[in-house]
């Protein structure tokens, strides 16, 4: 089974990944760190991130942990979603763009992520397997070494704020998907509002994604925009542990 980003007029948007990526490391040692506790951004590294060429922009993927968690069950990835594991938003991936569609799969001499490169990211992408199969699926297309392209994720990461009330839920939490929308454009001045979309099951919100130039600024892309949740209202399950 595939978990993938919808098919636009014949193309496809970027995020297409099996659906066990996230469990492939069900036994792996344990982040030592929770995503969300993203270390203060560097003033001035966006604009000096390495750039990226082959593709037109970026997609940055947010996903609600619990959401993943809860969705997935059993299946969930254990490193991920053990009960002293407080992740919130976690970075599902960065992925390369065109304007119409995206590549993936592309060759590449680094075909292994080492153990330091994994443990280096456990606090924002909580899953060894997840963040192999980015590598592999999304960032082998880039035009950037491997180091580099784990890089320009962190930049990205940390080019956004995340919203005070979804830093930590205790709680479960019904609220209409443009509500979520409208919070991170508040907490993220300009983000275009067809610049973002947030993505969902049929009862949870599922992610977050953000455009950004190869530069990380921040900018419209209606293709995606088009393609947000169009339910009512959704869930967001609480955090787990901590």
């Amino acid at each position: 089974m595939l978990v993938c980003g919808l098919a636009l007029g014949g193309a496809l948007l970027a995020g297409c990944a099996p659906s066990g990526s996230e469990n492939d490391a069900k036994d792996e040692p344990a982040a030592t760190q929770a995503a969300g506790k993203v270390q203060p951004a560097v003033p001035g590294r966006a604009a000096s991130v390495a750039q990226g060429s082959g593709f037109d922009f970026y997609v940055l993927s947010l996903s609600w942990s619990p959401s993943y968690c809860e969705a997935e069950g059993a299946d969930a990835n254990r490193q991920q979603c053990g009960t002293a594991r407080p992740y919130a938003f976690v970075v599902h991936g960065l992925w390369p763009q065109f304007e119409r569609g995206y590549p993936q799969d592309c060759a590449t001499d680094q075909r292994n992520v080492p153990d330091r490169t994994l443990r280096g990211l456990f606090d924002i992408m909580p899953s060894a397997g997840l963040i192999r199969h980015e590598w592999k699926t999304h960032g082998s297309c880039s035009g950037l070494s491997q180091g580099d392209y784990f890089d320009v994720l962190r930049a990205a990461r940390e080019k956004v704020v995340i919203p005070a009330q979804f830093r930590r839920l205790d709680s479960y939490r019904t609220l209409a998907p443009d509500e979520a929308e409208a919070a991170f454009l508040k907490d993220n001045p300009g983000l275009p509002g067809n610049g973002i979309a947030v993505t969902c099951d049929r009862r949870l919100l599922r992610e977050v994604r953000i455009c950004m130039t190869r530069q990380l600024a921040f900018r419209s892309c209606p293709e995606i925009d088009r393609r947000d949740c169009k339910r009512r209202t959704v869930v967001m399950p609480p955090v787990r542990g901590g």
